[in-house]
């Protein structure tokens, strides 16, 4: 991808591209479509966007209209109520907890939906718990909106940082769902600032005009870079990654555990814990507070990710390597001595 990249600026690919991006890109997004979920999706579909947020600013710009609002878990990531706000809706925030692996399911759909409510946005993987919507949960999601003649979006940000499984797309059942993904998590390019949306093909019109005014096009040397990702060798390297990911996982949730943390539900996709804290009193962000001054670890409150329980939970992620994660177990059992002595 680098290499990609520094061919691009050396011929000069500095210049806006299309608002849709690279045709090229978007191909290759349609083709691996095609081998990784077995679907034929059209590339005038694709729009290329800045990250993953790029994506969620159309979907949210076009759907959501001054005083309507989509439902959204509670814990979930932040981002996505920031966003309604934005365009001057909201989120209708819904507790979920392990009884639902913490997801909406069509019930909560049914219970939470009102006269204001225009769709709902799900991530499969899920920021902050790690839990994957099956292919039944995504179809039952999808006939609960079109039902109430609503939008589903659907956050994949996160497909193929899975362990153990596969993550099915929303695409697999219903055509008509918004689609956001992102160059930054299962490719690595964070920095590049790159993602794409996957919308229903009356939508894209409306779409790539909001595009052209919003943000013009996409990094245009991140694009030629990301033409890359695509080749067989990168994404054997994507692979090893992922199982170094899974790695992580399957000693942190263990050793997590057996220091007291109360972690509900395994996490099968992304990389993070979200861990009951309640075992130890006291307050998540005070919690939080006390692991930096002390041992100088970082974790997430659970107030950023919602109100439910936000108080007694907390994120971990697996983002560092396995000895540096080693280290950072011996921190927190020294750090919980401290915090309950």
């Amino acid at each position: 991808m680098v290499a990609a990249g520094q061919a691009a600026l050396a011929a000069g690919h500095t210049r806006y591209t299309a608002a849709r991006g690279l045709p090229a890109l978007r191909e290759a997004i349609a083709g691996f479509y095609g081998q990784r979920y077995g679907l034929s999706v059209d590339p005038e579909r694709i729009l290329i966007t800045p990250g993953g947020s790029g994506a969620l600013l159309l979907a949210s710009s076009l759907l959501v209209d001054p005083g309507k609002h989509w439902l959204l878990a509670d814990p979930g990531y932040p981002c996505n109520r920031h966003f309604l706000r934005l365009v001057e809706g909201g989120a209708q925030l819904v507790p979920v907890g392990p009884d639902v692996n913490y997801q909406l399911t069509a019930d909560l759909v049914d219970r939470y939906w009102d006269k204001d409510t225009v769709g709902a946005l799900v991530a499969s993987p899920a920021n902050p718990t790690g839990t994957v919507l099956g292919r039944d949960d995504l179809a039952n999601l999808s006939r609960a909106t079109r039902e109430r003649h609503g939008h589903l979006v659907v956050d994949e940000i996160y497909h193929g940082l899975t362990y153990g499984m596969d993550a099915p797309s929303v695409l697999e059942v219903d055509d008509s769902a918004f689609v956001l993904n992102s160059f930054s998590k299962y490719f690595g390019m964070t920095g590049w600032r790159l993602g794409w949306l996957v919308a229903p093909p009356g939508a894209v019109a409306d779409l790539e005009k909001l595009a052209q005014n919003l943000y013009i096009s996409a990094p245009s040397m991140a694009q030629h870079a990301a033409l890359a990702c695509f080749q067989p060798e990168t994404l054997a390297i994507f692979e090893e990654r992922r199982a170094e990911f899974a790695r992580r996982r399957d000693y942190l949730l263990p050793a997590l555990r057996e220091l007291g943390f109360r972690i509900a539900v395994e996490p099968q996709g992304a990389f993070y814990l979200y861990a009951d804290i309640s075992a130890f009193g006291g307050d998540a962000f005070a919690f939080c507070r006390h692991f930096l001054e002390t041992e100088h670890l970082a974790f997430t409150p659970g107030l950023d990710f919602g109100r439910h329980l936000a108080g007694h939970h907390v994120r971990f992620a697996y983002t560092q390597s396995l000895p540096r994660l080693e280290e950072a177990v011996q921190r927190i059992a020294r750090g919980l001595r401290s915090w309950q002595g």
